[in-house]
């Protein structure tokens, strides 16, 4: 196939094909072994903190007394819901967009590295609306990835601890059905806040034809902005650092919510997805595949 792909940029795929397409790769993606591990680590945090905060409190001590542990733990006893809230926060910092950047990374390059890159683009998809494809597939894993850690949470949360009222960050008590309302919300604005690093990783996975490299030069990146996101000599950086405002999703449980954080976190993630989506597409649209 050329590079100008002339017979692909004529063919015009209907809607139902495409949402064929999509479905496939979702099962896809799915299916794999290691997106079923990874799924499987992320369902096992909530219950090593929920099964930690039971044993650590039986005998009456307070859970992370000593200030240490994430957001919202020393609250876990008193409400199971909170254990959604803390697994959230748990691993929203490396464990979620670690997998994102793993199925990110291999979206494109490892179709092109096991050659079944050429015979998509034979069907007739178009580079264009099968970069799109891959991205809506990267993108329903970071909800997927989101509500299992959530529901894990919320399972291990009934089983172990009293459900109730919740008490907010600003003192003031809300209902059970507000708090699973504000839970649902939190973990959209969690998945959502995954869009940029996937973007990321789909731009990094059109420079390669390994998904390994792909997946390792994502996962890498990760961490080095984390480190420098912690740097205090580098402040002025980190307010354009993709993860910086992540963990603002804890002022939905402010009464009211503040949000300017939030809108702060949603922006700079569309951001990073609109200029690296456009590198990946810019990248995608002129590589040789013929080879």
């Amino acid at each position: 196939m050329s590079r100008a792909d002339p017979a692909g940029a004529a063919r015009k795929p209907n809607p139902l094909w495409t949402l064929g397409l999509l479905r496939s790769e979702l099962v896809t993606t799915v299916r794999r072994w290691r997106t079923l591990a990874l799924l499987g680590v992320l369902a096992a945090v909530p219950v090593l903190i929920g099964v930690a905060v039971r044993i650590e409190t039986r005998h009456g001590a307070p859970a992370g007394g000593n200030g240490a542990g994430p957001a919202f733990l020393t609250q876990v006893t008193n409400n199971g819901l909170f254990l959604v809230f803390t697994a959230l926060a748990a691993t929203l910092p490396f464990f979620l967009p670690m997998a994102v950047g793993v199925v990110a990374g291999d979206a494109i390059a490892g179709e092109a590295g096991g050659g079944t890159l050429r015979y998509l683009l034979v069907a007739p998809a178009g580079r264009t609306r099968l970069l799109l494809t891959k991205y809506a597939t990267v993108l329903a894993f970071c909800l997927l990835a989101t509500l299992v850690v959530a529901v894990s949470a919320l399972a291990v949360g009934v089983l172990l601890f009293p459900l109730g009222e919740l008490t907010t960050i600003s003192g003031t008590r809300i209902g059970l059905a507000e708090g699973f309302g504000r839970a649902l919300l939190i973990a959209l604005v969690v998945a959502a806040s995954l869009a940029g690093v996937a973007a990321v990783g789909l731009f990094v996975s059109t420079l390669t034809q390994s998904g390994i490299a792909a997946m390792a030069t994502t996962v890498g990146l990760l961490v080095t902005v984390q480190i420098v996101d912690q740097i205090p000599q580098l402040h002025a950086l980190q307010p354009y650092l993709f993860p910086h405002y992540w963990l603002s999703f804890a002022d939905l449980m402010r009464d009211p919510v503040y949000w300017d954080g939030l809108t702060r976190n949603l922006g700079l993630q569309a951001l990073y997805a609109a200029v690296f989506g456009s590198a990946a597409w810019a990248r995608f649209t002129t590589k040789d595949i013929s080879a």
